[in-house]
C-alpha cells in the first residue's frame, strides 16, 4: 500500500549530491523507496527541514522543493552484518563486529578485530550480501603511514583486485587502494571546498592524490585553473587518466613531484586558494602554502590532526604560529572545525584561513 511522506522534489541531475548532503543531515527516511520520474527526484524524509537545513539544501540545490508524495515501503532485508550472521558467529563475536567500513567504487574495506580474524570469509560474505554493488571485500592490515599515505591490505572475498571506479558528486575517479591514497570519507569536503571556488581562481592543491579536490573544482567552475601536485607517480598517472575521464584537460594539471620543490620551481606566488589534504605532516608545510599564495594574499584549506586534550583553539594556534614564521599573517579562520573522527579520542580537522 502506497503511503504519503513529506519528501525533497529534486531535478535528477542534482540527485546524488542531494542525497549525500541529506545523508549528512541523516534525515532520509530509508524505509521507503526513493520515486522518479521524467524530470525530478522525489527523496522521502523523516521529518520537516528546519530553517537552517532547509537554507543549507537551497544553497546546494537552489531548485529543491519540501512537498509530499506517494512511496512505496521497501522490502524487508537484513541490514547489517549482525542480522546475516546471527547463528553463525557466537553471540559476543557479534558484538565485536565493525561497524563501519569504506566502499571505493565496488570495492569494500573494512577492520577486522583480532578476535574475528577467523571469521573473516563469513564476514566479507556477508558484506557482499548487505551492500548492493560491492563486489571486492578487502581488510585493512594496518594503518595509514609513508609519504604516499598507503596502508596494507588482505584480499578476503569477491574479484582478487585493487581497482575500481569511485563516483562522487557527478565525477568518476580511477583508484587502485593499493597503490594512492583516497577516503571516501571526506566526500563532503570535496564538495564543501569545490562550492566556494569563486570565478577565476587558480588553485594549487599540494597533495592532490588521484584528484578528488581538483577534478571537482574543475568540473564545477570552467574558468577555473587547478595545479594538482602530488610526489605518487602512480598517483599522478591515475589523476592524469581521471582528467581525461572527466574531460577537464584545459583546467586541472598535474604535477609529479615533491610539493616544496614544485612550489619553489613553479607555482610561488599564483595560487588565489591552496588545499592542503595531508593531515599527517601539512603542518610541515605551511611555508610552502604560503609561498604559493598570492602576494595580495588568499585562502589555505590546512587539515590536520587533533588528539585529546588539543583542541581546535590548539590547532589555530600552531597553524597561525607557522603562518607567522613564514613571513605571512592569517587575517581569520572562516571555518575550523572537525571533519571525522580517526581513532577514540583523535579527530580529522579542517581550517580555512585567510592569509595575508
Amino acid at each position: 500500500m502506497p503511503k504519503k511522506s513529506i519528501c525533497l522534489k529534486i531535478p535528477k541531475i542534482d540527485g546524488e549530491k542531494t542525497l549525500a548532503l541529506a545523508n549528512s543531515l541523516n534525515f532520509i527516511n530509508k524505509s521507503l523507496e526513493i520515486q522518479r520520474n521524467t524530470d525530478a527526484l522525489y527523496v522521502p524524509i523523516v521529518h520537516k527541514p528546519t530553517e537552517k537545513e532547509k537554507n543549507l539544501l537551497k544553497e546546494q540545490i537552489p531548485d529543491l522543493q519540501v512537498t509530499t508524495h506517494l512511496f512505496s515501503e521497501k522490502t524487508r532485508q537484513a541490514k547489517n552484518l549482525a542480522e546475516v550472521l546471527e547463528g553463525k558467529l557466537p553471540p559476543p563475536l557479534l558484538a565485536c563486529l565493525p561497524k563501519a567500513l569504506d566502499v571505493v567504487g565496488d570495492i569494500a574495506i573494512i577492520e577486522i578485530p583480532a578476535e574475528l580474524e577467523a571469521h573473516k570469509k563469513e564476514i566479507g560474505a556477508a558484506i557482499l550480501a548487505t551492500h548492493k554493488g560491492v563486489l571486492t571485500v578487502m581488510a585493512k592490515a594496518g594503518a595509514v603511514t609513508g609519504t604516499y599515505r598507503l596502508r596494507s591490505l588482505d584480499f578476503i572475498t569477491g574479484e582478487n583486485r585493487t581497482t575500481t571506479v569511485h563516483k562522487e558528486y557527478g565525477c568518476s575517479y580511477y583508484v587502485d587502494v593499493a597503490k594512492a591514497y583516497f577516503s571516501p570519507r571526506l566526500s563532503h569536503e570535496h564538495w564543501r571546498i569545490a562550492s566556494l571556488i569563486q570565478n577565476g581562481e587558480t588553485i594549487v592543491d599540494l597533495f592532490a592524490g588521484v584528484g578528488p579536490f581538483a577534478v571537482l573544482i574543475a568540473k564545477k567552475h570552467r574558468d577555473a585553473k587547478v595545479y594538482a601536485v602530488d610526489i605518487n607517480a602512480e598517483a599522478v598517472e591515475l589523476l592524469k587518466k581521471n582528467v581525461r575521464l572527466n574531460r577537464v584537460e584545459n583546467r586541472v594539471h598535474a604535477i609529479q613531484g615533491d610539493a616544496r620543490q614544485v612550489v619553489e620551481e613553479k607555482l610561488a606566488g599564483v595560487a588565489d586558494r591552496v588545499i592542503m589534504n595531508l593531515p599527517e605532516s601539512a603542518s610541515e608545510f605551511i611555508d610552502v602554502a604560503c609561498k604559493a599564495v598570492q602576494p595580495s594574499g588568499g585562502t589555505v584549506h590546512f587539515y590536520g590532526f587533533i588528539k585529546a586534550p588539543d583542541t581546535l583553539e590548539t590547532l589555530k594556534q600552531r597553524f597561525t604560529d607557522a603562518v607567522d614564521k613564514a613571513g605571512r599573517k592569517v587575517l581569520a579562520f572562516s571555518c575550523a572545525k572537525t571533519v571525522r573522527a580517526t581513532a577514540p579520542y583523535e579527530w580529522q580537522a579542517v581550517l580555512d584561513a585567510e592569509v595575508a
